[in-house]
């Protein structure tokens, strides 16, 4: 199938994501988590990388410690919403899970893309997780609309105290959005079919709550 309608697909099948993820989180299990679910979408075989050497790793572990992946977009308000989860999952398993993050914008999202070459281009500087929570925390100011928000994420770089001029070269750079859509033909060749989507040492998993996916990383932990 030709990327360009895999990529519109992805569109489509987004939105039923979405709705899967927005409805378990609305599921209450009576506690004060900030994120009661972790779910993912997306399905098929897998017929691509689902890490790679220079994927971006949010937690290290040492070798032969569980993996956990995750394809986001970030100006899908699914991934918003799961992030606190995902973020108390990095305190509770640190040392023990590693997470690796990886892009797959949107075609459906106006700044998703744009968003992405930022957050790489902070990376270049060694500031991909400060990025990357900023785009977070601030989607509902810029996302969902129809207008380019890349001087509102330069001024993010700014208040990072990145090198600008080192800033504007990164993401002008074709290299740079190479590698992010190097990210998402990874993805589709993955049968990812909407965001965000999990991997757990190689195999995607469907997890209905953040307590559904502390029992799956915590069985292949004991597995090890």
């Amino acid at each position: 199938m030709p990327k360009d309608l895999k990529r519109s697909l992805l569109l489509v099948a987004g939105f039923v994501v979405a709705l899967v993820v927005l409805l378990a989180l609305n599921r209450s299990d009576g506690d004060d988590e900030p994120a009661a679910a972790a779910p993912t979408g997306g399905g098929g075989g897998a017929e691509g990388p689902v890490v790679r050497d220079d994927s971006h790793v949010l937690s290290p572990a040492p070798d032969g410690a569980p993996v956990l992946v995750e394809f986001l977009d970030f100006e899908c308000e699914a991934c918003r919403a799961v992030h606190p989860g995902i973020e108390q999952l990095r305190q509770e398993y640190d040392g023990r899970v590693a997470f690796v993050a990886r892009y797959m914008p949107g075609p459906g999202h106006f700044n998703a893309e744009t968003a992405a070459v930022a957050v790489e281009a902070a990376a270049a500087q060694g500031q991909y997780e400060a990025m990357y929570d900023r785009m977070f925390e601030t989607q509902a100011d810029w996302g969902e609309q129809q207008v380019s928000a890349a001087d509102l994420f330069r001024t993010f770089a700014g208040e990072l105290g990145l090198d600008l001029a080192a800033y504007d070269a990164a993401v002008a750079d074709p290299a740079t959005l190479d590698r992010v859509r190097r990210d998402l033909d990874d993805g589709l060749a993955l049968g990812v079919e909407g965001t965000p989507t999990f991997f757990l040492d190689g195999e995607i998993i469907s997890p209905g709550s953040l307590d559904e996916l502390r029992a799956l990383l915590d069985a292949a932990i004991s597995g090890r």
